[in-house]
């Protein structure tokens, strides 16, 4: 039978310090849940700077998906600082723990059958890296949301940008902390120059990959 959790994170769990906290199997695996409900599971990871478009697609691509009867949620940067991550701040360590914390909840919405369109600017490689851990190589896809920061601070649709400059939000992302691009991510867009129709397209083609894959 089929584990309810991947290897790797098997792994991380027996090297829990609480030696009295045990992973307990149930008796329907993952794989048992997404062909119940025909669906192919993964978490699109969407990161970039504050402005760059990550939600506007996320919330656009969660439409187009349960037209064609992919099962989704979003989960989204501002949104989840509301409840699960409320008490965190945005020093280097809160943000490793905000995406520590949603890429749990990621992995258990995929577990359950759901693909998850997760949207943080999570602007340091080390916790991108550990998403991938948690979620799963072969279900998680980064989306790296690329637009030069001068357009980002252009659009600012929440006046942080103003905010920063004038030294009223400390630690914000390309102003006074850093964003690590990635490298190599799965998809790559310019919303600078593509129109939000061109990216769901390319979205859209990244997740009938992995369906396919998945078959």
């Amino acid at each position: 039978m089929a584990t309810n959790t991947p290897v790797r994170y098997q792994e991380r769990i027996r090297m829990s310090k609480n030696d009295n906290v045990v992973w307990q199997l149930g008796t329907v695996s993952p794989v048992e849940r997404h062909r119940n409900l025909n669906q192919a599971p993964m978490t699109l990871w969407f990161t970039g700077l504050s402005g760059s478009g990550k939600s506007t697609l996320a919330f656009n691509l969660e439409r187009l998906l349960m037209r064609r009867g992919i099962f989704c949620a979003v989960l989204d940067g501002d949104n989840i600082r509301h409840g699960l991550c409320k008490d965190l701040g945005f020093d280097a360590e809160s943000r490793a723990e905000n995406i520590r914390r949603v890429s749990e909840v990621a992995r258990l919405m995929n577990d359950a059958g759901l693909t998850v369109l997760a949207a943080f600017i999570s602007p340091h490689s080390s916790d991108r890296a550990l998403a991938k851990e948690i979620i799963g190589d072969d279900r998680f896809s980064e989306v790296y949301v690329s637009s030069p920061l001068h357009i980002c601070e252009s659009r600012d649709p929440k006046g942080l940008y103003k905010k920063a400059r004038q030294g009223e939000l400390a630690n914000f992302t390309g102003i006074d902390a850093p964003y690590e691009p990635p490298p190599y991510p799965s998809v790559c867009l310019d919303t600078s120059s593509l129109s939000i129709e061109a990216c769901l397209e390319i979205l859209l083609s990244e997740v009938e990959r992995n369906r396919g894959s998945s078959k």
